[in-house]
Parts: C-alpha cells; structure tokens; sequence
C-alpha cells in the first residue's frame, strides 16, 4: 500500500543527488532493520547462515538490501531460492556441452572486425554512463513526488519523477526503511544546522521520526531522528505493538526548525529539528491522533485530529491555555487549513463525512456547528485538499476509491468532478502547489496515481486563469 503521498517543491532537489558507496556492513545492517531485526543481536546468527541462505549483501546496491529484504519477507521465499539454484544446475556447471561452439562456425557470428566502429555488436561504455546520467539526472521542470510505501511488510520511499509535459513517471531511487512509513513531510530545514536543504520528516510505526535527505540516493541510514524518549532503545518489530505510530506531520513553513506531529500514543508534538529536540507534548486527546496541519496564514495555529472525534485548535504561542474545540460525529481521519482564508479548514471522517468549519464562530465553551456538512464518499474520507491556486476547489479522497472535487463556493459545496483511479482504497491525496491542477494518489494497490485535474472540461471550465489565485506558502 501507499500510506502517504508528498510533492517536493520544484527546484530544490540536486540534478545529480549524491551516490556514496556504502560499505557491507551497513548495508547488512539496513537490511536487518527492514526485516525488523536487531543488528547486534542478528550478528551471530548471521554468520553462521551467510553461506547457507544466499541472502547476505554483497557490493554498494541499495537496491540487493531491498530486493532482498522483499524477498525474505514473501511468502515461500526460502524454497523459490531453492527451486531458482536447482533450475541453474550449478553442480554440472563445468561439465562439457558438444552442442556449444564457443568460437562459432565460421559464419557472421566469427567475423572479425579490424576497425571497431565497424562491428555492429560493440557498445560504448561512454554512451552507456551518458544514458544512465541522463536517467538519473533531476531536470528544472522535472517534479518529484515521495510515497511511503509499504510491500511485503518492508517500508520503503520511493522518490518518483514525474514529467509534466510527457505526462510519464518513474522511480529515480528508493530508500528502505526500517519500520512501515504512515506519514511524510517535506522540509528545507537541515537537521545538521547547515544551509536550506532537501529533506524528508517520516513517521512511522515506531515512536521516532527519522528525518532523510533526499539529496543522498543511496543512503542507508536518516540524517536525524526525533524521539520522544531518548532514554528508551528502540524496539523491534517483533516486540512492537503499533500502539506509539506517528500517524501524522506537518511541517512549519515560517518557523522553518517546527515540525508537529500526531501519534497513536494520543498526543501531539512540537518538535525542534535541529536540536532533535521535542520541545512541546500536547495532551489535548484521548484516542489516536490521525491528522495535524499548521495554518499557512497564521503560523502558530496547529489543528490536530483524532480517533475521539474531536478537532483541536492550539495557539502554540500560549499552549498551556484553554484550546477550541470542535465535535463531529466519528473518528477523524484527516484535516486541511483553507490556504486562501486563515479563519477556515475541513474535517473527512471513518463515516465518510466532510466538515467544513469557520474560526471565528468557535467558543470555548462545547460544540461548534459546522458552516457545512457533506456526505462525499460511502467509506472513510481519508484525504481533503485544498487547490492553492483556485481559491474554491476542494479535493476529497476515500477509501471508497474514489476521488471527488467540490467547489465551495458561499460554504455550498457542489460537485463538479469524480475519478476513480486504479490505486484501490485511496489513503493520500494531494495537490501540487507547483503545478496546482496535478493531484497525487496512493492507496492500497502501492501505484502512485497523478491526476491532471484540468483534462476534466467541468474543472477547466469553472476554475480558469481569471477566477484562480495563486497562493504561494
């Protein structure tokens, strides 16, 4: 499945992201981690069984550790290996075959060429590495999108390369993960105190937030970690009990070192980047906290979503003060700030609801009614989006497997477009702020989608060039 989808900003990523050879042993040890293992308390073991399983790494592939990670993890990998050496035969390998001429028979095949540029078989190996420089090569129109995904019970991003003008994508490099990815967020704060960078702020079924640089292809291992309690060794898969996941992120556009998040432990945390430092712990629930987003307009606003069917307001400037409260009537599954109106923000729900709810009527007191309620989808309303150039396009994705955009205009939703994306029960949807009308789709199949929304004649018609407004945050 694809649990998250995220767009990086255009032009941040390097042309050519750095590839560091890595040595055997730490690939080894990503390897371990993906398959929920202790690399200490796997060493033995492993050295006893390198010969006899086949599925030690060897070289500086991130790509061996994935595959093989995948391998370990499906089922009956152990005796596809088995049937795969006994297909080969290697024990007759050396044994003379009559039928094989190894110089040929005098015909074409033995030609010998005096002048190489003549023979028709002879490859460049400089023509070759262009090539592959060129795939590998992150152009300035080119757009990146991240997924965390999960397959076969091994996490990985996978970093995609999407090209508008051919409508193609692809996957420039992948990076395993150690524990299966819920949530993402993209940040330019480098965690070692340095220059802006390309990072990436993932939550996952462990308590930590590993924090990775998407400018290093092949890196095993994250730049930084944020852990709520240092004091406590992180646990393995075998003995974790999915209790402490990092269900949701949000990253701070202004305060550029803020990064909150949401966790099924039921709280919310403000945490410093560079000091990997959690600074604030909001107890602001009492079940699961799904969804968290700042307010691009008003930076120290965090809204929080949660299994208690609550939406949350804290003014992080006076968090130990009394927050604002709204109800809905089932578990929250996702909220989203309306980027163009600081007052306003949506709610999709379990029941497959969609609220919309306005600041400004809020009290401290108990409830608030919503300025509207819809019923958009059959299943869980796992993803709303706002489009950041049209200021009345809402997006609404569920797990009904269906995508859905409302236009909001006077709180009135009204129904304008409806897909159906082959990604089955969709978890993440989002629209790009680059490219405002592209939308990216995750869900249960693991493929990414991407919807260019304006190929609908009823978008395109109603949402033109005079009544959008580019909203830059």
């Amino acid at each position: 499945m694809i649990a998250a989808v995220c767009w990086v900003p255009k032009g941040v990523a390097k042309a050519l992201p750095d590839e560091t050879p890595r040595s055997r042993e730490e690939l080894d040890e990503a390897l371990q981690q993906g398959l929920g293992e202790d690399p200490a308390e796997q060493s033995a073991e492993n050295e006893e069984s390198e010969d006899e399983d086949g599925m030690r790494v060897e070289g500086d592939d991130i790509s061996t550790a994935l595959a093989a990670a995948r391998a370990l993890k499906s089922s009956g990998a152990a005796s596809a290996v088995s049937d795969g050496l006994a297909e080969l035969n290697m024990d007759a390998y050396d044994d003379e075959n009559e039928d094989i001429r190894v110089f040929g028979n005098g015909g074409v095949s033995a030609a010998y060429y005096q002048h190489g540029e003549k023979d028709p078989y002879l490859v460049d190996d400089d023509d070759e590495d262009e090539e592959e420089i060129e795939d590998k090569t992150i152009k300035p129109t080119d757009l990146l999108i991240v997924t965390a995904k999960t397959e076969d019970e091994v996490g990985i991003l996978e970093v995609y390369i999407y090209e508008e003008n051919d409508d193609n994508k692809y996957v420039h490099h992948e990076v395993l993960l150690s524990s299966i990815p819920f949530s993402l967020a993209w940040l330019d704060c480098n965690v070692n105190g340095g220059d802006k960078g390309n990072f990436l702020a993932v939550g996952t079924s462990e308590p930590e937030i590993e924090i990775w640089d998407l400018d290093l292809a092949t890196e095993v291992k994250p730049v930084g970690v944020l852990n709520p309690d240092p004091s406590k060794k992180k646990k393995t898969k075998s003995k974790r009990k999915q209790k402490t996941a990092v269900l949701g992120l949000a990253w701070n556009y202004e305060y550029r070192n803020v990064l909150a998040s949401g966790s099924a432990d039921k709280a919310v945390r403000v945490w410093d980047v560079v000091a990997q430092k959690c600074e604030h712990t909001l107890k602001s629930h009492t079940a699961e906290v799904q969804s968290i987003a700042w307010n691009p307009k008003e930076p120290t606003a965090l809204l929080s979503g949660s299994y208690d069917c609550s939406v949350v307001l804290t003014d992080m400037r006076t968090p130990a003060e009394a927050e604002l409260r709204w109800t809905v009537s089932d578990d929250v599954e996702c909220v989203a700030w309306n980027p163009h109106v600081s007052h306003s923000f949506s709610v999709g729900t379990e029941e497959g609801y969609v609220y919309g709810f306005d600041v400004r009527t809020a009290t401290k007191e108990g409830p608030n009614a919503s300025i509207f309620t819809l019923h958009a989808h059959q299943k869980a309303t796992c993803a709303v989006s706002y489009n950041s150039a049209a200021q009345n396009l809402l997006a609404t994705a569920s797990l009904d497997k269906t995508v859905k955009l409302w236009d909001v205009t006077n709180d009135t939703p009204t129904l304008v477009a409806t897909t159906s994306p082959e990604v089955g029960g969709i978890f993440s949807a989002s629209f790009c702020k680059d490219s405002p009308f592209l939308m990216a789709i995750g869900g249960t199949t693991g493929e990414l989608h991407v919807w260019n929304t304006l190929t609908d004649s009823n978008v395109a018609n109603r949402f033109t060039s005079t009544n959008a407004n580019q909203v830059a945050f």
